[in-house]
């Protein structure tokens, strides 16, 4: 008898308890620690939302001060990582370099224990060195030498300005900020999970961001907003974005940017970032990509309700795709600052995973499968084969 099984990817599967975040698709609502995700964007910074993410509350200003000098402490690339990244080609993946630096960390790790307050140490560590591998990457690959961090700026205006070569301005800066705030938890996804499976097992910190990282890399996952910033320069052109689109449906192939895996309805991170796309962009000489991107959308949910019957909306990686192009990011790196956003969730869930609370006895990963291959085989030897 033939066994029909269909592949779910886990969907619907309950594989843990969090107390992290909490997506509501049905509704559209995206929480971190119980705050939606709208009143952090508009009050918060990464700062102080990467401090409720790992702490579980918001801080005071003295904590958030103690929190950001921690912070400012490892925003350095360290010399030795440095000369690593001189020696490899340049055409190497941004998100390879980044996975394979991660691990590389541990040498500078600020704490060796596996302590609750010791990963603690591990997480800000994490979250403060990412932008420095991504920016020191960027220019070691363009000929130049990484910049050193600026005391007094932000996280997100620290990056910027490590990878551009010029302080932004609070505006720019600000979005950033926003963007990163957006990306920086989103439950149960693959990334977040490979990262949690890794810490089930008893692994470090390092380790478990490094698979977190990899999953990121995918282009099912981390790479949908590059995605639809090279569609955009395909098209080039806002006349063209309906043929385009078109020519996509009758091919059977997917729109980058629009429709989610747990939405069914408006992903309320899309909601910001197009506001925050129509502001930078609004003055800008490449306005274009906003126009299109807007055309792209709306083409889609015409032709997407025609052949389903049903409604389609953006996800949040349509309008950062042209919010991290004017900030003068290269869609190849897109999946990186991602990374360096999602960091903070990462960190905050492999300790949830290494130290639940209350303490439960750990748990291993390990799923079961359908077997569906061939029964027991008689072996046959090489020769008569």
């Amino acid at each position: 008898m033939t066994l029909f099984v269909e592949d779910t990817g886990l969907r619907g599967v309950k594989a843990a308890t969090t107390k992290i975040s909490k997506v509501d698709g049905q509704n559209g609502i995206l929480l971190y620690r119980g705050y939606r995700i709208e009143e952090l964007a508009r009050k918060s910074t990464f700062e102080e939302t990467a401090y409720l993410l790992l702490y579980g509350y918001l801080p005071n200003k003295e904590q958030l001060e103690e929190f950001s000098e921690a912070v400012r402490e490892y925003r350095k690339l360290p010399d030795d990582l440095g000369s690593s990244l001189k020696s490899l080609s340049p055409a190497t993946d941004p998100m390879c370099v980044l996975q394979s630096s991660i691990p590389a960390l541990s040498a500078h790790a600020p704490a060796s224990g596996e302590t609750k307050e010791c990963n603690m140490k591990k997480a800000i560590h994490i979250i403060s060195s990412m932008p420095a591998i991504i920016a020191g990457w960027k220019r070691i690959k363009c000929g130049e030498e990484p910049l050193k961090p600026k005391e007094e700026l932000s996280t997100a205006a620290n990056f910027l300005y490590m990878f551009n070569g010029e302080v932004p301005d609070d505006n720019l800066a600000r979005f950033m900020d926003i963007a990163m705030i957006l990306h920086a938890d989103h439950t149960f996804n693959a990334s977040t999970f490979a990262a949690r499976v890794v810490a089930s097992t008893g692994a470090n910190m390092y380790a478990a961001l490094s698979a977190g990282v990899g999953a990121l890399s995918g282009p099912l996952h981390g790479g949908a907003n590059a995605q639809v910033m090279r569609n955009l320069i395909d098209m080039n052109d806002p006349d063209k974005v309906e043929e385009w689109v078109t020519k996509q449906f009758e091919r059977g192939k997917r729109v980058a940017g629009i429709g989610h895996a747990v939405y069914r309805t408006t992903d309320p991170r899309a909601t910001i970032l197009q506001e925050m796309a129509y502001d930078l962009l609004k003055d800008h000489p490449e306005f274009q990509w906003y126009e299109m991107t807007e055309k792209m959308a709306e083409v889609t949910q015409k032709l997407f309700y025609e052949k389903k019957g049903k409604a389609i909306y953006p996800n949040v990686d349509l309008y950062s795709a042209s919010i991290y192009h004017a900030m003068g990011i290269h869609h190849d790196f897109f999946p990186p600052v991602f990374a360096m956003a999602r960091a903070a969730g990462w960190t905050a869930h492999v300790i949830e995973e290494k130290f639940p609370d209350p303490p439960v006895k750990p748990v291993l990963y390990r799923p079961s499968s359908i077997y569906v291959g061939e029964e027991i085989r008689e072996y046959t030897d090489i020769s008569k084969r």
